[in-house]
């Protein structure tokens, strides 16, 4: 995949363009690289996704670099294109305009590879759970600086802002959060009543501007029907667009205050939209209901030709595909849908089929406009 225009008898990369496609949605996969690879988890589906994500540690030392080659090694023999989330564990300052424009020449040169990525940075940045969580002023330089390099030195690169759905908000944990009195608080504290809560505006603060960002995003699974987490309970009804919406209200609480995500920033920002990780609780230490179940309940509601044609601009899909320990539960969950060959053939079957993007799709569709 090239995206290249000849002047003066140079062959130049094209202008910058979001990799949005003029329809349907990218179907993706969040892999547990350590454990699985791009081949395996095609083959165990039966096609082949166009999205593959995978973390790194950022700014990146050598051992970060050499994996995310290999990860990039990977999604290019799989014809797909990469979405690397970058986590600034060192903190946001540790986000220099040097640290920018190291990583957009680095992704200049897998763009001239003909692969197209997406970078999501410090996401979840709304949480109280990473060290870069709850600090908008210092995420939103960090994130324009890392646009700014981008969009000058690497046309095949989107930026990619996604917080994580606010329900809950300012949740509850060990925090890494805004004090009273300090200029982050105050900017979180969007209705000036002297507190952060649900009341509050948990996405705006944290948006660089229409100018540093590409695509939006967010991360939204189906953790239970109530806090605490860890029971096996199917999805209720139109969970996963009424939270997208702002309309959610049911076992989980009242959450009407939380901002209407796609109408705010798909239809008035018109941004194209990713649900950057998605995927349904099953415990396998829990009672309740079955893993099949749980997940095809909530697959169902993520992956439908309804939702798809009210929400056009929801672009891409990623599903989680891991088995790992959960600290809100305080074990193992299993998010996976391809390691069980029933609820593999299960979903598969309920996939549309029309209008998902895989990566045998690519390239007939105009990505590059």
């Amino acid at each position: 995949m090239t995206a290249c225009t000849t002047y003066s008898g140079e062959t130049l990369l094209s202008p910058r363009v979001p990799l949005q496609p003029p329809s349907g949605i990218y179907f993706g996969v969040n892999l547990d690289w350590q454990h699985d690879s791009a081949a395996a988890f095609n083959q165990r589906l039966g096609m082949p996704a166009a999205v593959y994500v995978a973390f790194f540690r950022f700014p990146f030392d050598n051992v970060e670099l050499n994996n995310l080659d290999n990860f990039i090694a990977q999604v290019a023999r799989q014809r797909g294109m990469a979405l690397i989330t970058l986590e600034p564990h060192d903190g946001l300052n540790a986000i220099t305009p040097q640290i920018a424009s190291d990583l957009a020449i680095l992704l200049a040169t897998y763009n001239r590879r003909g692969i197209p990525v997406f970078v999501r940075f410090a996401h979840e940045m709304n949480g109280f759970w990473y060290p870069w969580s709850q600090q908008p002023k210092e995420y939103v330089r960090a994130f324009r600086a890392l646009a700014y390099a981008i969009h000058r030195h690497a046309p095949l690169t989107a930026m990619l802002w996604a917080p994580n759905y606010g329900g809950s908000h300012p949740f509850a944990g060990i925090r890494h959060d805004a004090l009273p009195g300090s200029s982050n608080f105050q900017l979180l504290d969007t209705n000036m009543d002297g507190r952060i809560d649900l009341l509050d505006d948990m996405y705006t603060p944290y948006y660089p501007g229409d100018d540093a960002v590409d695509w939006v995003g967010m991360s939204l699974y189906h953790w239970g029907r109530k806090h605490p987490w860890g029971e096996n309970e199917t999805p209720e009804e139109y969970s996963f667009v009424d939270r997208i919406t702002g309309r959610y209200k049911g076992m989980n609480g009242d959450e009407r205050t939380v901002p209407n995500f796609y109408r705010i920033y798909v239809e008035q920002h018109r941004k194209p939209m990713a649900i950057t990780e998605t995927a349904a609780l099953y415990n396998p230490a829990a009672v309740g209901a079955s893993g099949r179940k749980i997940k095809q309940a909530w697959w169902r509601q993520v992956f439908n030709q309804q939702v798809a044609r009210d929400f056009p601009g929801i672009k891409m899909i990623n599903w989680f595909e891991w088995k790992k320990f959960e600290s809100e539960v305080g074990g193992v969950i299993d998010w996976r849908v391809t390691f069980d060959p029933e609820i593999t053939k299960a979903f598969m079957n309920d996939l549309p089929r029309q209008g998902l993007i895989f990566a045998t799709d690519l390239q007939g569709i105009s990505i590059y406009q």
